[in-house]
Formats: C-alpha cells, sequence, structure tokens
C-alpha cells in the first residue's frame, strides 16, 4: 500500500460510472470510460471530493493499518489537531493521546505543537517586505497543488514552509533518535490524516526532497480502536504540549488568527479557493497581507477522511480550546531554524496535460473540435465539459463520437432526416422563435 503513489482508489465493485464525481471534480480529473471513472493524475490535486460525493463509496483512500507498526522497533504517532475534534464531550486532549498509546504507539508528537513552531517561522517570514503580496500559506496540499497546476503565476506568493505534520516528523524522529539511540530508519513515523491530500503530500513531499512520514492511517480507520482505548484511561496524565493557537489550525481560520496581525483573509472550500485565487491574480487583493487556504469545509475538520458531523465538530474543538492557555510549553528556538525555512526543493509549475509535436497546431484543433460540440457540459460523453472532451481527442483518448448529440444527429444525416426529428415538438425551433427572441 505503501508505494500506491495517489491517495484516492476506486473499488472495481462498487464503480458504477455515474458520473456524479466526475461532475464535482474541480480540475476536471475524472473521466467516465467503459462505465467505470478514472482519474488523470497530473489533473488530480486529492481534494477528497469525489470520495465525499460517491454516493456508491466507491472512492476510498489508499492509506496504512495499524498493522505496519510491526516492521518498526519504535512507532511515533503524529495525530492532527483535527482527530481531538471527533469525540464528543471530550474533556482534555490528553486522553485522546493516552489512547493513541494504548493502541500500540510507543510515543505521541501532535501535529498542533509543530503548528505552533510553523506560525513562528511564519511571523518571521512575513516581516520580509520584498515577499510578493498577498503571501499564501503552504499549510494545504490541495491548495498548493491548485496554484501549482491552475495558477502558476501565485507561485512566487506561496511561503516555502513545510506544513505542520512534517514539521511534527522531523521534530519527533530527532527526539526519538536522541532518546532511544536507535537509528532514524528503525523508528516509525504514522500520520493519523483527515484528508487524502495529507496521505499523498506525506509519500511525494512539496517541499523536501524525500519523504518524513513512514506511514498514514485515516481518521475514519483508527476510530473505533481508540474510542475503545479511550474507555481504558480513567486519569489521563498531562502530556499534550500544544495549546490554543495549534489546535486552533483545525478550523479554518486558526492559521490565520495564530498570527495576530492585521490584513489576513482565510478561505475554505475548494470552490471558494478557485474564485478567491482568481481575485488574487488579477490584482484586487493587494491589500491583503496574508491569506490561509483550506480546501475542505471549514478547515480541515471538514475533511473526508474525517468521522464527525463538520459543524459538530467544531463546536467540540471550540469547546476545548476554551480550557486552553495559547501554548503549553515554550517553544525551542532551534526548531524554528531549521527545515521550516529551508526547504529542500521549490514549486514548481505542473502543467495539466502537455501536447507533444506541433503544441499550437493542437491547441487550434481542441479550439475548432469545441466549437462543433453542442457545448452543454452535460457529460454524456464521459468527459466533465466539452472543451474536455476535444482535449481527450486531441490526445487520442476519445472520439467525437462519444457525444451523444453529434452521434444521433450524424445518424440523421445519413438517413436523410431532420436532425430535430427525434425531438419533442415543445423543443423544437421554429421560424417564430427565432423572431421572438430577435
Amino acid at each position: 500500500m505503501a508505494d500506491y503513489p495517489y491517495a484516492v482508489k476506486r473499488d472495481r465493485r462498487k464503480c458504477i460510472g455515474c458520473t456524479t464525481c466526475m461532475k464535482h471534480c474541480p480540475t476536471e480529473a475524472i473521466r467516465i470510460r467503459g462505465g467505470m471513472s478514472y482519474i488523470i493524475p497530473q489533473r488530480c490535486i486529492d481534494c477528497g471530493v469525489c470520495i465525499r460525493v460517491c454516493n456508491n463509496k466507491a472512492r476510498r483512500s489508499a492509506c496504512d493499518s495499524m498493522e505496519k507498526l510491526k516492521d518498526y522497533r519504535y512507532t511515533i504517532a503524529l495525530p492532527d489537531p483535527t482527530l481531538f475534534a471527533q469525540f464528543r464531550n471530550l474533556d482534555v486532549v490528553d486522553r485522546v493521546l493516552e489512547g493513541l498509546l494504548e493502541c500500540g504507539f510507543d510515543r505521541v508528537y501532535e501535529v498542533a505543537r509543530a503548528a505552533e513552531l510553523v506560525t513562528e517561522a511564519t511571523k518571521r517570514a512575513l516581516e520580509d517586505e520584498s515577499r510578493p503580496r498577498p503571501v499564501i500559506s503552504s499549510a494545504c496540499p490541495t491548495c498548493v497543488r491548485l496554484i501549482c497546476v491552475r495558477f502558476p503565476s501565485l507561485i512566487p506568493h506561496i511561503l516555502e514552509i513545510i506544513a505542520p505534520f512534517e514539521a511534527a516528523a522531523v521534530e519527533a524522529r530527532r527526539a526519538a533518535v536522541e532518546k532511544t539511540g536507535l537509528k532514524p530508519e528503525e523508528i516509525g513515523i504514522f500520520l493519523i490524516s483527515p484528508c487524502p491530500a495529507k496521505v499523498t503530500a506525506s509519500r511525494r513531499p512539496l517541499l523536501l526532497e524525500k519523504p518524513v512520514i513512514d506511514g498514514c492511517i485515516t481518521m475514519s480507520d483508527i476510530y473505533i480502536r481508540l474510542l475503545g482505548a479511550m474507555k481504558k484511561v480513567e486519569e489521563p496524565r498531562a502530556i499534550g504540549k500544544a495549546g490554543r493557537l495549534g489546535l486552533g489550525w483545525a478550523e479554518s481560520g486558526g492559521e490565520a488568527a495564530a498570527l495576530g496581525r492585521e490584513g489576513k483573509l482565510y478561505v475554505d472550500g475548494i470552490r471558494n479557493v478557485i474564485r478567491v485565487l482568481e481575485n488574487v491574480e488579477d490584482g484586487s487583493l493587494q491589500n491583503i497581507d496574508f491569506i490561509e487556504l483550506n480546501a475542505c469545509n471549514l478547515g480541515c475538520i471538514g475533511g473526508s477522511l474525517t468521522v464527525e458531523n463538520t459543524y459538530i465538530a467544531r463546536e467540540q474543538l471550540q469547546k476545548l480550546l476554551r480550557g486552553l492557555p495559547e501554548t503549553r510549553a515554550p517553544l525551542p528556538e532551534k526548531a524554528v531554524q531549521t527545515e521550516l525555512k529551508q526547504p529542500q526543493k521549490h514549486l514548481q509549475y505542473l502543467p495539466i496535460f502537455e501536447l507533444e509535436g506541433d503544441a499550437m497546431a493542437k491547441y487550434l484543433r481542441i479550439e475548432e473540435i469545441t466549437g462543433r460540440l453542442p457545448g452543454l457540459d452535460c457529460g454524456s460523453c464521459g468527459a466533465p465539459s466539452c472543451k474536455a472532451l476535444a482535449e481527450d481527442v486531441v490526445q487520442g483518448y476519445a472520439s467525437e463520437k462519444d457525444c451523444i448529440f453529434n452521434y444521433w444527429k450524424e445518424r440523421q444525416i445519413q438517413r436523410g432526416e431532420d436532425p430535430e426529428d427525434f425531438l419533442p415538438v415543445s423543443f423544437r425551433r421554429t421560424e417564430d422563435d427565432n423572431e421572438a427572441s430577435l
């Protein structure tokens, strides 16, 4: 499972080719061929929308199981801040941390703690006035990939600081090596993830040369096991170090609020993110200093791999935050100076598709084919739009005859019939209609 490069898998037994996932995909990454849905990897940004909208549960995340813990001598769990919002009537976060230890992990390092470190690094980075404004957070892998795929001109605006879960893995492994004397490869770091984007980013890092996460377990997979383990904990120890600033990252606006400065904007929901990025691209948000983007509605608590209702989870999170200080332990200066501010590689434009040979001629052919299609974007051809079908035709993945309207129109013409004969009378246009429209 670990070598599977993408976070979203299809269950062939459940997929019926209903086009629901295709119609909801924000980057037109899904096609229906032979009664089955397929993902085009170059277009996929791991937003998890297809998992959420599939009524047949044919889409799921490709994560690891708890059995993988046996491959390491020492294991560390990295619970995302969202995990604490999944349990109703939870009194303290330490109960969840103790529960993870009961599940078989040797140690727990909170991603929320690393979020506090990233916040400090972000504050220092924003002091650099030479950075293009607005500065865009790199915390959401889906939004970063969206920019690299669809808004390449905004790549310089992205703050190249590794995500909190990556910072947590780096710090946790470093501390474990010092404590146990084990080799780094003998220590297994496991992320408890709320979304497929973080699963993919843990395997194919955006800013690191190689992964720092050894396995990913979804919240939906560990929830029942963890619930039972937490019941065994009578009096949890005060082992957590993250405070209100770090845990607040689970909700949209948490990262921006932790910065404690004016001129910030936070956006959640992939469609809203796209609209805001269009505003940034046309220069209409120059008065904004920092933008926090979250692909999921209400932030990570709305991730497609979570368990609890998003709005109930938000209320539970707010209840937990009210009883916490801003931070529960001083931040180490050393951590802020290391991998957080020094990415090993830089973000680059990721073209959705590349046309080999005479690219300009192929682009013109795409426009020509699009003009011959009805422009209804009905999805009956197995592509989300007429232009997407035209692109598939030029690349050799489809035929113009896949368009059911053009197919039947051609059949009618071959039979010497009027193409409108197969339409109900009320659907046909007449001369009176044309005159009335004028």
